[in-house]
């Protein structure tokens, strides 16, 4: 008999109502347990999904989109490449090190439910001020180093992120993890029960309380009590994850595993009801049969423990056998658990009782809540707000804004990462925008994950389009051609009407962007609820996206760093002034408003196009997005890199400002910075006639010195000795390193 008079459920009133009326009676603790846990925000995307359906998901290349536990893309040869983004934001605010190693587990299995191999991992990552809170540099220690040590135990290398600053995050952080598959076409497998008579069986990790309530804790607000819920964070297990990995990809070489499912989110409850309505049948579990590590489990506890390195095997009748002998082999535990049966029920088995049957339609389909919107009070006004004074002195402008944490060198993070494991690394972390890895039918992929809260605070819209558009950039700039993104919408609670139409905004301007530059959207995750009660703070609008680029040969690969002395600098796009949400704003003058860049999308789409022709023509030697921080900030990443210096004349730049510091820190999109041999700047420019392109030349590579100049007056003078050194040292002197 199952009681449980202590049962914590998020379920709504009216959502108690709609499961009595769809049951046509009250169900029991367990069943209450099991559709709390799908039905959560967190599951369900019960709010989020009127939204989601603008982005447009298909295309040639597309073979899986969104609704799976990652997106597939054809990649040609028979080869494909899955793509998927998760997080583990409250298990990271109140356990860094294993909510952010579990995070990485997660998104692990769920490259691995498709039958690839995990080849790479990338991640987003936000915080408070690490230079004066000591709670943030404590989260921000232990995240980077429970992603590292996770990663590297299971060896899948981790190439590329993103980092990024702000009060808004100092009590909920943002950890957001990619990972990019590898596998053949053959050897795809969906989370589908399409076979009755065929059996289920659970590999890997027994169950135990940890992660009970996990994603009820996902769907709601942190408060001081946050703290009590540790048992909602997983414990990871690295080492089990690799043999898991292992066993899991030669399992499904047999051709026996017909339906595969990782467990994660509201554990095996959601595991078994998505696998039993995807492939449009029922199930039955046998509860006794589930391994349990903990005495006296309830079945509440077992079917919503969401315990890691879990794995959910669909087995072809008969073949049973072939299956466990490579669990074996392995020495890994599993257990016979179900059977997929011909009807529409999900059905928990204690023995001969049934103690819970739900119909698979019920438990899968939560209803959809159409939330209000409305347009925040606060966006006027920031956006009328009167720029700050111009300074004086810009050499000592540009100095402070290299030790600004957003754009210092993250080299202290990705130097704990091993990111050459599996030998597939091509372009690695701090060489370019994008990471580039080599794949087994000798073509490369690009890849690059990026958001930016501070654009999407004043105009999420637009920040949310840029967000992509920097992103393709960066995969342009190494010589890819964009192919899918997939995102993760992180807000804070969509029941406020002011929260939901910043989500909606976002949406809306990565559905135009996608729409109009032929990039579907395969997968996703979308996080509300990232507030925290006590201070009384929700994060900005955060809108993390992940694109990839796939790129033919290896002679059209290119990295940022300038290459030649002599050569010369040409901007491609033109300047606005537009310091909205800039980074030169909000460090520099402690400013928050004005308005943020507009993505141009037809202006968009030539210049990554001339991008993309000028590599493959062999025309430019190094090129750089212009983002963050600006013209000057480009323009220096690609000097540090290189190790030489620069001479810029910013009378050259094509720019529609008043001001200098606009022209040197706007954040202007349909930008880039490339140098080429001045052999080839007439070949540059006649093309970018050709496409409509704004193309001026503004510089050359020198000796050691960075000199910006206006005409004959010199505005910025300084050694590259002296911006490495204040661009490398920040974060080191944050975490208490160096002095």
């Amino acid at each position: 008999m199952i009681t449980n008079s202590d049962l914590e459920l998020g379920l709504t009133k009216e959502e108690k109502k709609i499961l009595r009326k769809r049951l046509d009676r009250e169900p029991n603790t367990l069943e209450w347990a099991m559709v709390d846990a799908q039905w959560s925000e967190h599951c369900s995307y019960k709010s989020s999904k009127p939204v989601l359906n603008q982005l447009p998901t298909k295309a040639k290349q597309v073979l899986l989109g969104p609704g799976y536990d990652a997106g597939v893309v054809d990649v040609g040869d028979g080869y494909i490449v899955t793509l998927h983004i998760e997080s583990h934001n409250h298990p990271s605010a109140i356990d860094p090190y294993g909510g952010s190693a579990t995070g990485i587990g997660g998104v692990v299995r769920d490259i691995l439910s498709l039958g690839t191999r995990p080849i790479a991992l990338l991640d987003s990552l936000h915080f408070g001020d690490i230079k004066t809170s000591s709670n943030s540099r404590w989260l921000f220690k232990n995240v980077v180093k429970g992603i590292a040590d996770y990663g590297n135990c299971i060896g899948v290398p981790t190439v590329g992120g993103e980092v990024g600053f702000d009060k808004s995050f100092e009590k909920n952080i943002l950890v957001d993890v990619v990972c990019i598959g590898l596998g053949k076409k053959e050897d795809l497998v969906l989370g589908e029960a399409k076979y009755p008579g065929d059996t289920v069986i659970l590999m890997g990790g027994s169950t135990g309380r940890d992660g009970i309530h996990g994603v009820t804790f996902a769907s709601k607000v942190l408060s001081d009590e946050s703290e009590s819920e540790r048992s909602a964070v997983q414990i990871p297990n690295p080492f089990l994850k690799k043999l898991i990995i292992e066993a899991t990809l030669e399992a499904v070489h047999t051709g026996y595993v017909r339906g595969l499912k990782d467990l994660g989110g509201g554990g095996l409850t959601c595991g078994i009801s998505e696998i039993a309505e995807k492939g449009k049948n029922g199930i039955d579990i046998e509860i006794s049969k589930i391994p349990l590590r903990e005495d006296n489990m309830t079945p509440v506890e077992t079917l919503i423990s969401e315990s890691q390195e879990r794995m959910l095997f669909v087995i072809k009748q008969g073949h049973e056998k072939d299956v466990q002998k490579i669990f074996d082999k392995y020495e890994l535990p599993y257990a016979k658990i179900g059977i997929i049966k011909d009807n529409d029920k999900v059905t928990i088995k204690d023995g001969k009782i049934i103690i819970a049957s739900l119909p698979v339609e019920t438990i899968v389909n939560a209803p959809v809540i159409n939330r209000s919107v409305k347009i925040p009070n606060y966006l006027n006004k920031l956006r009328k707000l009167e720029p700050p004074k111009e300074p004086m002195d810009f050499t000592k402008i540009l100095r402070k804004l290299l030790s600004s944490l957003t754009l210092a060198s993250k080299r202290w993070i990705y130097e704990q990462y091993d990111h050459e494991v599996g030998i597939k690394t091509v372009v690695k972390p701090g060489q370019s925008g994008a990471a580039v890895l080599k794949l087994d039918n000798g073509k490369f992929l690009a890849i690059k994950v990026d958001g930016n809260p501070k654009h999407c605070y004043l105009d999420p819209y637009n920040g949310a389009a840029g967000g992509l558009a920097e992103a393709s950039r960066n995969i342009i700039s190494v010589g890819g051609q964009p192919l899918a993104m997939v995102d993760h919408c992180q807000f804070g609670d969509p029941n406020n009407s002011e929260v939901f139409w910043t989500f909606s905004e976002a949406v809306h301007g990565m559905a135009d962007y996608c729409k109009a530059l032929n990039l579907p959207c395969i997968g996703g995750k979308v996080s509300f609820y990232n507030e925290d009660i006590g201070t009384n703070t929700t994060i900005k609008p955060s809108p993390i996206v992940s694109v990839i680029g796939l790129i033919d040969q290896l002679s059209n690969i290119r990295t940022m760093e300038l290459k030649e002395y002599g050569d010369i600098i040409i901007e491609l796009g033109i300047t606005k002034p537009e310091m909205g949400g800039s980074e030169y704003y909000e460090y520099i003058h402690n400013f928050t408003g004005g308005l943020v860049p507009k993505v141009n999308f037809i202006r968009e789409s030539k210049i990554q196009r001339l991008v993309l022709e000028l590599i493959k023509n062999s025309l430019v030697d190094s090129v750089n997005d212009c983002s963050e921080g600006g013209l000057a900030l480009a323009l220096v990443e690609m000097s540090i890199l290189g190790e030489k210096g620069i001479n810029i004349d910013l009378n050259n730049v094509i720019s529609e400002c008043n001001r200098i510091d606009d022209v040197l820190f706007s954040e202007s999109h349909s930008r880039m910075i490339i140098s080429t041999n001045r052999n080839h700047v007439n070949k540059i420019l006649d093309l970018a006639r050709n496409y409509d392109v704004p193309c001026s030349i503004i510089g050359t590579v020198k000796n050691k010195d960075i000199s910006i100049n206006i005409g004959k007056k010199e505005i910025i003078a300084l050694t590259l000795a002296d911006i490495s050194k204040v661009w490398s040292d920040v974060i080191p002197k944050c975490m208490g390193e160096i002095n």
